[in-house]
């Protein structure tokens, strides 16, 4: 399975935090293609800039050096992105859907609008 990590799962996975559960922590931690996006260390960045995450302040570098594949933005990606119908603005989870259609990923996620996209879910 190729598994494309929604920023807040990055989140508790890397944290530990009993909000996800066993067999998604079990997945991350053994799937050979579990990827987190470029666009989470970002997202995380402009999060902490904003005063709205209350994380650890090298949580933005840890999940770009964790032991998911780092899955980088490209132009199409971003063309992708731009052209999804407007079911949810925010242009985060908006790449990561685009990511995910276009590498054939299945999006781990509990965002419930999520699935009014053509994107392969798996709820966390």
């Amino acid at each position: 399975m190729k598994l494309l990590a929604d920023t807040h799962i990055v989140v508790w996975w890397l944290l530990d935090s009993p909000e996800l559960s066993d067999e998604v922590k079990g997945l991350l931690d053994t799937e050979q293609h579990a990827y987190v996006s470029a666009v989470t260390p970002w997202e995380l960045c402009v999060k902490q800039a904003l005063g709205k995450l209350d994380a650890p302040a090298d949580l933005p570098e840890r999940t770009a050096d964790c032991q998911l594949k780092l899955l980088p933005i490209t132009a199409e990606h971003a063309m992708r992105a731009g052209r999804l119908p407007p079911h949810h603005r925010d242009p985060f989870d908006r790449m990561l859907v685009a990511q995910a259609q276009l590498e054939g990923l299945t999006l781990i996620t509990r965002d419930s609008w999520i699935p009014k996209y053509d994107v392969q879910v798996l709820r966390a």
